[in-house]
């Protein structure tokens, strides 16, 4: 019975049904009234609105409305006291959170929160562009993949112009596979001595770095979703690893240092060092830059050159011709003595 009276009539006692407030003001009229009254109407029992008379069970008396409205009045106030709780531990979480933001190492600076997540092309574009109205000195960006494409450089132009306008310097690190791009070729000389250009066999993922206050990295392969970093730590973190890839990067301008085996290439020397590594074609050509097709092409030209029939055999011949370790750069030059190519 009280199970279906409560899917009949879904209400609290502050909000009677029709039938209900009908018959419950009949009760308090009467001072009672018969119980087979009250069937059509079983949330008045259930809501202890009507309960049965002592003397006489066939009949019911009503609670009185005070006692009802100080039921529900308590009812509510209860209610009220569980929110403010709620929003109190709310509000000091939240309070809690926002500090992390706030706290700053003794004698640095930091704007903004430590990371922040930027969701979609338009607001990565838009940190960006603030990012470079605010730099005054240094720009470092690592930039992988092979061959820059017209529309990733002229994406980035404006921010380079308007950076080299203010005598700000930038240092940018490529694969070695960028050398063949003409593009990248006429954007270097385009900006001269404002920009320093060096490149490697293969780089990290994409980073920007500014002043070396702010940091900004992919978030997703797709990157359309990327990292705002501010907190001094990571950023200072990301700054000692561009600078010892730079170190070991070869100046644009100058040519890729020989291998020492004849009929092999400097590329193909790469790849013999990360076929000894175990990669399979496709990471190999993703970290060099390159296509599946060209990675493959190389391989089998190094294969032919090594004299090997298998890919195992190709293995013991890199071993043997100690191609399994890539080598350092013969051309190791400092801070500012390299230039592009103007």
């Amino acid at each position: 019975m009280a199970g279906h009276g409560a899917d009949e009539h879904p209400h609290g006692a502050d909000r009677l049904c029709e039938t209900g407030d009908r018959v419950y003001s009949r009760a308090v009229r009467r001072g009672r009234l018969p119980r087979r009254e009250a069937e059509r109407v079983p949330c008045l029992m259930e809501l202890a609105l009507l309960h049965p008379d002592p003397d006489d069970m066939d009949w019911l008396v009503p609670t009185s409305p005070q006692e009802v409205m100080t039921r529900l009045l308590r009812g509510m106030y209860d209610e009220v006291r569980a929110s403010q709780r709620r929003v109190g531990s709310a509000v000091a979480a939240f309070e809690w959170y926002a500090g992390l933001g706030r706290q700053v190492p003794a004698g640095g600076a930091s704007e903004g929160p430590a990371i922040r997540v930027l969701d979609g092309l338009a607001r990565i574009q838009a940190a960006m562009d603030e990012a470079t109205q605010a730099c005054t000195s240094e720009v470092l960006t690592v930039q992988p993949g092979g061959i820059r494409r017209e529309a990733e450089l002229s994406e980035g132009l404006h921010r380079a112009m308007a950076l080299r306008g203010r005598g700000v310097r930038m240092r940018d690190l490529y694969t070695h596979v960028a050398r063949h791009g003409h593009g990248l070729l006429n954007y270097l000389e385009l900006m001269g001595d404002a920009v320093e250009a060096r490149t490697l066999d293969e780089v990290i993922e994409r980073l920007i770095l500014f002043d070396r206050t702010v940091a900004f990295i992919p978030a997703n392969s797709e990157r359309t979703m990327a990292l705002e970093l501010r907190h001094p730590a990571l950023v200072e973190y990301l700054g000692t690893v561009f600078e010892r890839l730079w170190r070991l990067a070869i100046p644009l301008t100058a040519p890729l240092p020989d291998t020492g085996i004849e009929g092999i290439s400097h590329r193909e020397q790469s790849i013999a060092a990360l076929l000894a590594e175990g990669h399979q074609d496709a990471v190999i050509a993703e970290r060099l830059g390159i296509s599946v097709r060209t990675c493959r092409a190389h391989i089998a030209r190094l294969s032919e050159t090594l004299g090997a029939a298998s890919r195992t055999q190709l293995g013991v011949r890199i071993a043997q011709a100690g191609l399994d370790k890539p080598r350092g750069p013969e051309v190791t030059l400092s801070g500012r003595e390299s230039r592009t190519a103007r």
